[in-house]
């Protein structure tokens, strides 16, 4: 089977320097269409898949990303683990714009977005504690440490819906919940990764410090483009490492997510689901 590293982004992060035998991959899914074409290489001994989240051009707003379809995509073409890279805002003083935090935990604060492979007669629940794969983020936190010092091991992402950004008051009330960043793009991601099997792992960029922040200006799209340009070539530094770092096999269960996922009983399975998820599921029936 292949292995292969999927790295989903936004501007400036659609395939590294120094890649080889770069190709465009585009991939058709019972859920759609993806963001866009993947961009797949070799870089470090290891294949590399690209996929833009927001679309080439940023696009596409968090709420109309077809999140299933980008991970079923990134699923069919041999994927098994995912580093997600993403701005969020902090929610912390301790975390500064341009710093790094490798999230281990997720509040799904979004409402309008399909967030699962299953239903149309096929029910299915995953464990899902603990949404990151341990394994893939301690490569992933070792290889941000090294480039950006300030980078940081834990804390919970809330997903808001967007795309505006926080009222005041909601910006104070998730300080209260005690979530460490804010973004817009990791859920249903994580989610759907874990359903499909794959290793998952977030790398959020902070670009700014929300509007909670009283002596911080607040959140304006100016300074977040700035500081996320400033990232870019930071980012791609650390996916290098990733690369470099990461071991044949990780030692996660994230493989056997679905193992005692399904409860449907077998023989009620519609053949046409059957069909659409044979990718994920078809080695459990």
């Amino acid at each position: 089977m292949a292995d292969i590293l999927g790295v989903i982004g936004g501007s400036g992060l659609y395939e590294m320097e120094g890649m080889k035998n770069v190709r465009t991959v585009s991939v058709r899914t019972p859920f759609g269409e993806p963001s866009d074409a993947m961009v797949v290489g070799e870089l470090e001994g290891r294949t590399l898949a690209f996929l833009p989240r927001h679309g080439r051009g940023h696009r596409l707003l968090p709420s109309q990303i077809n999140y299933r379809a980008n991970l079923y995509a990134l699923k069919k073409i041999g994927v098994n683990r995912v580093l997600s890279i993403s701005a969020v805002g902090s929610m912390k003083e301790s975390i500064r714009p341009g710093d790094i935090v490798v999230v281990d935990q997720f509040y799904d604060h979004t409402r309008f977005r399909p967030n699962t492979f299953f239903g149309d007669g096929v029910a299915g629940h995953i464990p899902f504690a603990d949404p990151v794969c341990p394994s893939l983020a301690d490569v992933a936190y070792a290889a941000a440490k090294k480039i950006v010092k300030r980078s940081h091991r834990g804390g919970t992402y809330l997903c808001m819906e967007g795309p505006a950004f926080s009222t005041r008051a909601e910006s104070r009330i998730y300080r209260k919940w005690g979530v460490d960043v804010i973004g817009m793009t990791n859920m249903p991601e994580a989610k759907l990764a874990r359903e499909a099997e794959l290793c998952y792992a977030t790398l959020a960029l902070a670009t700014d410090y929300d509007c909670w922040h009283e002596t911080e200006e607040d959140v304006s799209i100016e300074a977040i483009l700035a500081i996320i340009r400033k990232n870019v070539e930071n980012s791609k530094r650390i996916i290098r490492e990733v690369a470099r770092r990461l071991p044949g096999k990780g030692s996660c269960g994230c493989g056997q997510a679905l193992k005692h996922a399904i409860i449907t009983d077998r023989k009620r399975i519609p053949s046409g689901a059957r069909r659409r998820l044979s990718l994920l599921i078809g080695k459990y029936l």
